[in-house]
Protein backbone atom coordinates (compact mmCIF):
# COMPACT_ATOMS: atom_id res chain seq x y z
CA UNK A 1 0.00 0.00 0.00
CA UNK A 2 1.29 3.52 -1.01
CA UNK A 3 1.06 6.29 1.52
CA UNK A 4 -0.73 8.85 1.04
CA UNK A 5 1.76 11.64 1.32
CA UNK A 6 5.31 11.84 0.62
CA UNK A 7 7.59 13.85 2.56
CA UNK A 8 7.87 17.63 1.51
CA UNK A 9 4.43 16.90 -0.86
CA UNK A 10 2.28 19.94 -1.28
CA UNK A 11 -1.43 18.49 0.12
CA UNK A 12 -2.91 20.93 -2.48
CA UNK A 13 -4.15 19.79 -6.09
CA UNK A 14 -1.80 22.36 -8.78
CA UNK A 15 -4.03 24.80 -10.42
CA UNK A 16 -4.40 24.06 -13.94
CA UNK A 17 -1.65 26.97 -15.93
CA UNK A 18 -3.55 29.86 -17.74
CA UNK A 19 -2.83 29.94 -21.39
CA UNK A 20 -0.31 31.99 -22.94
CA UNK A 21 -1.30 34.66 -24.39
CA UNK A 22 -0.01 36.26 -27.32
CA UNK A 23 2.91 37.80 -26.09
CA UNK A 24 3.29 35.18 -23.88
CA UNK A 25 3.42 32.60 -27.00
CA UNK A 26 6.33 35.04 -28.82
CA UNK A 27 8.22 35.23 -26.25
CA UNK A 28 8.26 30.87 -25.58
CA UNK A 29 9.60 30.68 -28.96
CA UNK A 30 12.15 33.57 -28.71
CA UNK A 31 13.25 31.33 -25.27
CA UNK A 32 13.38 27.63 -27.55
CA UNK A 33 14.79 29.37 -30.31
CA UNK A 34 17.69 31.09 -28.34
CA UNK A 35 18.27 28.08 -26.74
CA UNK A 36 18.40 25.92 -29.94
CA UNK A 37 20.90 28.66 -31.26
CA UNK A 38 23.23 28.42 -27.99
CA UNK A 39 22.91 24.46 -28.78
CA UNK A 40 25.03 24.50 -31.80
CA UNK A 41 28.43 26.11 -32.64
CA UNK A 42 28.18 29.07 -34.84
CA UNK A 43 29.71 26.60 -38.28
CA UNK A 44 26.47 24.70 -37.86
CA UNK A 45 24.26 27.52 -38.89
CA UNK A 46 26.38 28.91 -41.38
CA UNK A 47 26.64 25.93 -42.65
CA UNK A 48 22.47 25.84 -42.53
CA UNK A 49 22.21 29.72 -44.21
CA UNK A 50 24.30 28.55 -46.81
CA UNK A 51 22.83 25.31 -47.38
CA UNK A 52 19.44 26.97 -47.28
CA UNK A 53 20.57 29.65 -49.91
CA UNK A 54 21.66 26.65 -52.15
CA UNK A 55 18.06 25.42 -52.05
CA UNK A 56 16.33 28.75 -52.96
CA UNK A 57 18.93 29.86 -55.40
CA UNK A 58 19.94 26.79 -57.15
CA UNK A 59 16.73 24.92 -57.97
CA UNK A 60 14.98 27.95 -59.34
CA UNK A 61 17.84 28.72 -61.65
CA UNK A 62 17.97 25.11 -63.00
CA UNK A 63 14.44 25.31 -63.82
CA UNK A 64 14.98 28.47 -65.13
CA UNK A 65 17.98 27.59 -67.13
CA UNK A 66 15.96 24.57 -68.73
CA UNK A 67 12.84 26.40 -70.20
CA UNK A 68 15.89 29.13 -71.50
CA UNK A 69 17.41 25.88 -73.10
CA UNK A 70 14.38 25.40 -75.06
CA UNK A 71 13.06 28.87 -75.53
CA UNK A 72 16.74 29.91 -77.26
CA UNK A 73 16.60 26.71 -79.89
CA UNK A 74 17.44 23.87 -77.92
CA UNK A 75 15.29 20.73 -78.98
CA UNK A 76 16.92 17.59 -76.60
CA UNK A 77 15.18 16.33 -73.69
CA UNK A 78 18.27 14.01 -73.23
CA UNK A 79 20.90 16.89 -73.01
CA UNK A 80 18.74 18.32 -70.32
CA UNK A 81 18.54 15.70 -68.56
CA UNK A 82 22.49 14.42 -69.01
CA UNK A 83 23.42 17.92 -67.39
CA UNK A 84 21.12 17.43 -64.36
CA UNK A 85 23.53 14.46 -63.15
CA UNK A 86 26.08 15.28 -65.32
CA UNK A 87 27.77 17.55 -61.82
CA UNK A 88 28.13 14.33 -60.10
CA UNK A 89 31.70 14.57 -59.79
CA UNK A 90 31.27 17.99 -57.57
CA UNK A 91 29.56 15.87 -54.79
CA UNK A 92 32.10 12.78 -54.87
CA UNK A 93 34.98 16.22 -54.70
CA UNK A 94 33.06 17.25 -51.27
CA UNK A 95 32.55 13.45 -49.66
CA UNK A 96 36.56 12.67 -50.49
CA UNK A 97 37.79 14.57 -47.51
CA UNK A 98 34.91 14.01 -45.29
CA UNK A 99 36.18 10.70 -45.02
CA UNK A 100 39.25 12.80 -43.13
CA UNK A 101 37.84 15.18 -41.59
CA UNK A 102 34.94 12.53 -39.53
CA UNK A 103 38.00 9.85 -39.67
CA UNK A 104 35.13 7.29 -41.24
CA UNK A 105 35.67 4.66 -43.56
CA UNK A 106 33.64 3.83 -46.65
CA UNK A 107 30.66 2.43 -46.09
CA UNK A 108 31.17 -1.25 -47.74
CA UNK A 109 28.94 -2.19 -50.95
CA UNK A 110 27.04 -5.75 -50.54
CA UNK A 111 24.87 -6.67 -53.72
CA UNK A 112 21.71 -5.55 -52.14
CA UNK A 113 23.23 -2.29 -51.38
CA UNK A 114 24.47 -1.95 -55.00
CA UNK A 115 21.03 -2.98 -56.97
CA UNK A 116 18.88 -0.42 -54.83
CA UNK A 117 21.93 2.55 -55.93
CA UNK A 118 21.78 0.71 -59.94
CA UNK A 119 17.83 0.55 -59.82
CA UNK A 120 17.73 3.91 -57.79
CA UNK A 121 20.21 5.81 -60.84
CA UNK A 122 17.92 4.40 -63.41
CA UNK A 123 14.43 5.86 -61.91
CA UNK A 124 16.30 9.17 -61.44
CA UNK A 125 17.93 9.23 -65.12
CA UNK A 126 13.72 8.16 -66.16
CA UNK A 127 12.32 11.20 -63.77
CA UNK A 128 15.11 13.41 -65.16
CA UNK A 129 13.73 12.81 -68.55
CA UNK A 130 10.30 13.65 -67.80
CA UNK A 131 10.95 16.64 -66.05
CA UNK A 132 12.94 17.54 -69.43
CA UNK A 133 9.83 16.80 -71.40
CA UNK A 134 7.67 19.29 -68.88
CA UNK A 135 9.81 22.00 -69.28
CA UNK A 136 10.34 21.92 -73.21
CA UNK A 137 6.31 22.47 -73.44
CA UNK A 138 4.97 23.93 -70.42
CA UNK A 139 6.05 27.26 -69.05
CA UNK A 140 8.68 27.21 -66.13
CA UNK A 141 5.93 28.79 -63.97
CA UNK A 142 3.55 26.19 -64.53
CA UNK A 143 5.58 23.24 -64.79
CA UNK A 144 7.29 24.16 -60.98
CA UNK A 145 3.74 24.26 -59.73
CA UNK A 146 2.79 20.91 -61.03
CA UNK A 147 6.31 19.46 -59.52
CA UNK A 148 5.02 20.01 -56.33
CA UNK A 149 2.51 17.42 -56.17
CA UNK A 150 5.71 15.30 -55.39
CA UNK A 151 4.95 16.16 -52.35
CA UNK A 152 1.67 14.40 -52.28
CA UNK A 153 3.66 11.46 -54.10
CA UNK A 154 5.98 11.61 -51.23
CA UNK A 155 3.53 11.35 -48.50
CA UNK A 156 1.91 8.35 -50.23
CA UNK A 157 4.83 6.57 -51.11
CA UNK A 158 6.48 7.12 -47.62
CA UNK A 159 3.60 5.39 -45.53
CA UNK A 160 3.04 2.54 -47.70
CA UNK A 161 6.85 1.87 -48.24
CA UNK A 162 8.40 3.13 -44.59
CA UNK A 163 5.11 3.37 -42.71
CA UNK A 164 5.06 7.02 -42.58
CA UNK A 165 1.96 8.36 -40.71
CA UNK A 166 -0.60 10.12 -42.16
CA UNK A 167 -2.25 12.40 -39.85
CA UNK A 168 -5.54 14.76 -40.91
CA UNK A 169 -2.94 17.82 -41.77
CA UNK A 170 -0.95 15.72 -44.10
CA UNK A 171 -4.24 13.78 -45.61
CA UNK A 172 -5.62 17.39 -46.04
CA UNK A 173 -2.53 19.21 -48.01
CA UNK A 174 -2.93 15.73 -50.28
CA UNK A 175 -6.45 16.99 -50.95
CA UNK A 176 -5.38 20.65 -51.06
CA UNK A 177 -2.50 20.73 -53.34
CA UNK A 178 -4.30 18.09 -55.89
CA UNK A 179 -6.90 21.18 -56.13
CA UNK A 180 -4.09 23.49 -57.07
CA UNK A 181 -2.96 20.79 -60.15
CA UNK A 182 -7.09 20.84 -60.84
CA UNK A 183 -6.71 24.86 -61.22
CA UNK A 184 -4.02 24.67 -63.41
CA UNK A 185 -5.85 22.59 -65.81
CA UNK A 186 -7.95 24.58 -66.49
CA UNK A 187 -6.12 27.14 -67.12
CA UNK A 188 -4.38 24.59 -70.07
CA UNK A 189 -5.30 27.67 -72.58
CA UNK A 190 -4.00 30.98 -71.05
CA UNK A 191 0.11 29.78 -70.67
CA UNK A 192 0.70 28.15 -73.63
CA UNK A 193 3.51 29.26 -75.64
CA UNK A 194 2.29 29.99 -78.94
CA UNK A 195 4.62 27.16 -80.76
CA UNK A 196 3.27 24.51 -78.78
CA UNK A 197 0.47 22.27 -79.83
CA UNK A 198 -2.67 21.00 -77.85
CA UNK A 199 -0.61 17.22 -77.68
CA UNK A 200 2.52 19.07 -76.64
CA UNK A 201 1.15 20.76 -73.68
CA UNK A 202 -0.76 17.75 -72.53
CA UNK A 203 2.42 15.91 -72.98
CA UNK A 204 3.90 18.50 -70.86
CA UNK A 205 1.37 18.28 -68.14
CA UNK A 206 1.07 14.54 -68.12
CA UNK A 207 4.90 13.63 -67.79
CA UNK A 208 5.48 16.46 -65.27
CA UNK A 209 2.75 14.61 -63.07
CA UNK A 210 4.23 11.53 -64.20
CA UNK A 211 7.93 12.60 -63.11
CA UNK A 212 6.33 13.94 -59.45
CA UNK A 213 5.09 10.69 -59.19
CA UNK A 214 8.44 9.17 -59.53
CA UNK A 215 10.20 11.76 -57.60
CA UNK A 216 7.55 10.71 -54.85
CA UNK A 217 8.77 7.10 -55.28
CA UNK A 218 12.80 7.68 -55.15
CA UNK A 219 12.59 9.77 -52.00
CA UNK A 220 10.41 7.18 -50.31
CA UNK A 221 13.26 4.22 -51.62
CA UNK A 222 15.84 6.13 -50.53
CA UNK A 223 14.51 6.78 -46.78
CA UNK A 224 13.84 2.92 -47.02
CA UNK A 225 17.30 2.22 -48.19
CA UNK A 226 18.23 4.10 -45.11
CA UNK A 227 15.83 2.48 -43.00
CA UNK A 228 16.62 -1.14 -44.32
CA UNK A 229 19.84 -1.58 -45.61
CA UNK A 230 22.16 1.35 -44.34
CA UNK A 231 20.67 1.38 -40.85
CA UNK A 232 22.12 5.32 -40.33
CA UNK A 233 22.02 8.49 -41.44
CA UNK A 234 25.00 10.27 -41.24
CA UNK A 235 26.45 13.15 -43.50
CA UNK A 236 28.69 11.15 -45.37
CA UNK A 237 26.00 8.15 -45.62
CA UNK A 238 24.01 10.39 -47.37
CA UNK A 239 26.59 12.11 -49.16
CA UNK A 240 27.97 8.51 -50.67
CA UNK A 241 24.34 7.47 -51.64
CA UNK A 242 23.73 10.72 -53.36
CA UNK A 243 27.12 10.39 -55.39
CA UNK A 244 26.12 6.43 -56.27
CA UNK A 245 22.71 6.86 -57.15
CA UNK A 246 24.34 10.26 -59.46
CA UNK A 247 26.67 8.26 -60.99
CA UNK A 248 24.54 5.40 -62.14
CA UNK A 249 21.59 7.96 -63.50
CA UNK A 250 24.55 9.70 -65.18
CA UNK A 251 25.67 6.24 -66.60
CA UNK A 252 22.24 5.33 -67.70
CA UNK A 253 21.24 8.86 -69.28
CA UNK A 254 24.95 9.45 -71.41
CA UNK A 255 23.97 5.91 -72.62
CA UNK A 256 20.67 7.31 -73.82
CA UNK A 257 22.06 10.58 -75.27
CA UNK A 258 24.41 8.19 -77.51
CA UNK A 259 21.77 6.05 -78.51
CA UNK A 260 20.09 9.04 -79.91
CA UNK A 261 23.13 10.47 -81.17
CA UNK A 262 22.38 13.88 -78.95
CA UNK A 263 26.48 14.47 -78.68
CA UNK A 264 26.22 15.01 -82.46
CA UNK A 265 23.78 17.43 -82.50
CA UNK A 266 24.84 19.60 -79.75
CA UNK A 267 27.21 21.34 -82.54
CA UNK A 268 23.96 21.99 -84.68
CA UNK A 269 22.33 23.05 -81.34
CA UNK A 270 25.17 25.69 -80.67
CA UNK A 271 25.29 27.10 -84.38
CA UNK A 272 21.39 28.03 -84.00
CA UNK A 273 21.02 28.89 -80.65
CA UNK A 274 20.31 32.45 -79.88
CA UNK A 275 23.25 34.57 -78.45
CA UNK A 276 25.37 32.08 -80.36
CA UNK A 277 27.80 29.27 -79.21
CA UNK A 278 29.04 30.50 -76.08
CA UNK A 279 25.40 31.05 -74.68
CA UNK A 280 24.67 27.71 -75.93
CA UNK A 281 27.65 26.08 -73.45
CA UNK A 282 27.04 28.47 -70.81
CA UNK A 283 23.19 27.56 -69.77
CA UNK A 284 24.29 24.09 -70.32
CA UNK A 285 27.38 24.33 -67.70
CA UNK A 286 25.20 27.01 -65.44
CA UNK A 287 22.61 23.97 -65.74
CA UNK A 288 25.20 21.68 -64.35
CA UNK A 289 26.26 23.56 -61.49
CA UNK A 290 23.13 24.78 -60.32
CA UNK A 291 21.69 21.46 -60.16
CA UNK A 292 24.39 19.93 -57.97
CA UNK A 293 24.53 23.48 -56.09
CA UNK A 294 20.75 22.71 -55.08
CA UNK A 295 21.27 18.97 -54.84
CA UNK A 296 24.05 19.52 -52.15
CA UNK A 297 22.58 22.14 -50.61
CA UNK A 298 19.17 19.63 -49.96
CA UNK A 299 21.50 17.31 -48.18
CA UNK A 300 23.26 19.28 -46.27
CA UNK A 301 19.73 21.22 -44.86
CA UNK A 302 18.35 17.26 -44.14
CA UNK A 303 21.61 16.60 -42.63
CA UNK A 304 21.86 20.11 -40.26
CA UNK A 305 18.31 20.35 -39.23
CA UNK A 306 15.30 17.78 -40.65
CA UNK A 307 12.82 16.67 -43.04
CA UNK A 308 10.45 20.06 -41.66
CA UNK A 309 13.09 22.45 -42.51
CA UNK A 310 13.54 20.91 -46.27
CA UNK A 311 9.39 21.03 -46.66
CA UNK A 312 9.51 24.38 -46.38
CA UNK A 313 12.58 25.36 -48.06
CA UNK A 314 10.67 23.35 -50.61
CA UNK A 315 7.75 25.07 -50.45
CA UNK A 316 9.51 28.74 -50.73
CA UNK A 317 11.18 27.99 -53.70
CA UNK A 318 7.79 27.05 -55.81
CA UNK A 319 7.02 30.24 -55.61
CA UNK A 320 10.30 32.09 -56.03
CA UNK A 321 10.60 29.60 -59.67
CA UNK A 322 6.99 30.85 -60.71
CA UNK A 323 7.77 34.94 -59.70
CA UNK A 324 11.23 34.53 -61.03
CA UNK A 325 10.18 33.12 -64.27
CA UNK A 326 7.38 35.58 -64.94
CA UNK A 327 9.75 38.36 -64.33
CA UNK A 328 13.27 37.27 -65.75
CA UNK A 329 11.24 34.82 -69.34
CA UNK A 330 8.04 37.14 -69.69
CA UNK A 331 5.81 33.64 -68.46
CA UNK A 332 2.48 33.97 -68.22
CA UNK A 333 0.32 34.39 -64.71
CA UNK A 334 -3.13 33.98 -64.79
CA UNK A 335 -5.59 34.93 -61.88
CA UNK A 336 -6.37 30.79 -62.05
CA UNK A 337 -2.40 30.43 -62.16
CA UNK A 338 -2.32 32.72 -58.52
CA UNK A 339 -5.02 30.98 -57.39
CA UNK A 340 -3.03 27.91 -57.92
CA UNK A 341 0.35 28.78 -56.77
CA UNK A 342 -1.85 30.69 -53.31
CA UNK A 343 -3.73 26.62 -52.86
CA UNK A 344 -0.59 25.26 -53.43
CA UNK A 345 1.29 27.13 -50.54
CA UNK A 346 -1.26 26.73 -48.74
CA UNK A 347 -1.09 22.91 -48.73
CA UNK A 348 2.85 22.70 -48.37
CA UNK A 349 1.87 24.54 -45.01
CA UNK A 350 -0.81 21.67 -44.11
CA UNK A 351 2.09 19.15 -44.98
CA UNK A 352 4.63 20.78 -42.69
CA UNK A 353 2.63 21.33 -39.88
CA UNK A 354 1.34 17.69 -40.20
CA UNK A 355 5.02 16.45 -40.49
CA UNK A 356 6.33 18.50 -37.32
CA UNK A 357 2.94 16.94 -35.56
CA UNK A 358 4.39 13.15 -36.44
CA UNK A 359 7.53 14.21 -35.45
CA UNK A 360 7.16 15.19 -32.09
CA UNK A 361 4.76 12.59 -31.18
CA UNK A 362 7.25 10.35 -32.58
CA UNK A 363 9.79 11.64 -30.47
CA UNK A 364 7.54 12.25 -27.42
CA UNK A 365 6.59 8.20 -27.36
Amino acid sequence: MQPLLQSGERMEEESPKPPLSLWGRVSAFQTRAWEAYKSKPISHWILLVLSSGGMLIAFPASSLLSRVYYANGGTSKWIISWVAVAGWPLTALILLPTYFVCKTTPTPLNIKLTVSYIVLGLLSAADNLMYAYAYAYLPASTASLLASSSLVFSALFGHLLVNNKLNAAIVNAIFIITAAMTIIALDSDSDRYGNVTDKQYILGFVWDILGSALHGLIFALSEWVFVKLLGRRSFHVVLEQQVMVSFFAFVFTTIGVIVNKDFQGMKNEAGIFKGGKSAYYLVLIWSVISFQLGVLGATAVLFLSSTVLAGVLNAVRVPLTSIAAVILLNDPMSGLKILSLIVTFWGFGCYIYGSSSASSSRNSS
